[in-house]
């Protein structure tokens, strides 16, 4: 059990990839474009900033294939930086409307996505700005409006949210792997998997006692208490990883990768994180709601469900009917 604690206190770790906490103001939009638009956009700052003879641009000309296009497009761009916009400006509204999707969404600011679509006005609070990830200004009841419990919240939010992705890959990868690779797994169901350990066996980790073998709760309890709480402590107060840490986004030696130099990557980044989190989390709640349901893993209720859709859905099976421990 302590290797699997290790495991999963390192799983979270690296999913705190952050380096710097960006600096947004309240109110202020941010760009946040894909990395296919930014591209488009240096490599139009690059070029704009050559210089091409009359007499290269006729050679360019005769030697394209569709030189009446080229000769449209730059009256176009011509009357287009007439009018006030820049050549990098241009690129993005082009490379935007080529693109599309979530290449050109704004994230953060008065401008990103909010809950309500274009209904969304007045709606709003004025505390919520578009200031941190996964903010659609949506808050109903009020919960964020003293900032301090904003904070606490936000971070609330995302260490739960690390959490359900790990557990929900948890929860899956036995059943898949006891399902369709042949593992022998003695009890690859999620809910049930934690029994074995009182079993005359104990339990083996994916079915090999060679990897993980528990045959002690109070063991596992130990050691779920000092890992696990250390971990949050160090997290919280600093540590053998550095002192005055971001306690959500750490950085340093928790980006290994370095998937946070980049500001733009890195804010789009965090917005994908709390997005897959978000959603990580209702899929635990589905979870929890298919074990008593059916007493059921969640593959085996997605196996039967494709294999009848019809007759295996939530409308058919009645609640708290058919769990058993």
């Amino acid at each position: 059990s302590v290797a699997v604690n290790c495991a999963l206190a390192a799983g979270v770790a690296y999913m705190s990839f952050s380096s710097q906490p960006e600096q947004i103001g309240a109110g202020v939009a941010v760009r946040n474009t894909g990395s296919m638009v930014n591209s488009a956009v240096r490599g139009v700052q690059s070029l704009a900033a050559k210089k091409i003879s009359v007499e290269q641009g006729r050679a360019i000309l005769s030697q394209s294939p569709k030189a009446d296009l080229l000769v449209k497009t730059g009256a176009i761009t011509n009357k287009l930086v007439k009018s006030g916009m820049s050549i990098p400006e241009i690129a993005q509204q082009v490379t935007c409307q080529k693109i599309g999707g979530a290449a050109c969404q704004e994230w953060y600011g008065p401008d990103r996505a909010l809950w309500l679509g274009p209904f969304s006005e007045g709606a709003v609070p004025s505390y919520l700005t578009g200031e941190f990830p996964g903010d659609y200004g949506w808050d109903t009841q009020g919960l964020s409006a003293d900032p301090t419990t904003f904070a606490a919240y936000r971070e609330t939010e995302v260490i739960h949210a690390r959490w359900a992705m790990l557990g929900t890959l948890g929860c899956v990868t036995p059943e898949l792997l006891a399902k369709y690779s042949g593992v022998p797994i003695a009890e690859p169901v999620w809910f049930k998997a934690g029994s074995q350990i009182f079993a005359e066996g104990g339990l083996d980790y994916l079915g090999n006692p060679s990897l993980v073998h528990a045959q002690s709760i109070l063991a596992i309890l130990a050691c779920q208490v000092i890992l696990m709480g250390g971990a949050e402590a160090y997290r919280v107060n600093g540590g053998p990883a550095g002192e005055g840490l971001d306690a959500i986004n750490p950085g340093g030696a928790f980006d290994p990768l370095g998937l946070a130099d980049d500001p733009d990557t890195f804010a789009e980044l965090k917005v994908k994180e709390i997005k897959n989190g978000r959603l990580a989390m209702f899929s635990m709640l589905g979870f929890y709601v298919q074990a008593i349901a059916t007493g059921k893993g969640p593959v085996e209720n997605w196996a039967e469900h494709i294999a009848d859709p019809a007759g295996v859905n939530g409308l058919t099976n009645g609640i708290a009917t058919k769990f058993t421990p």
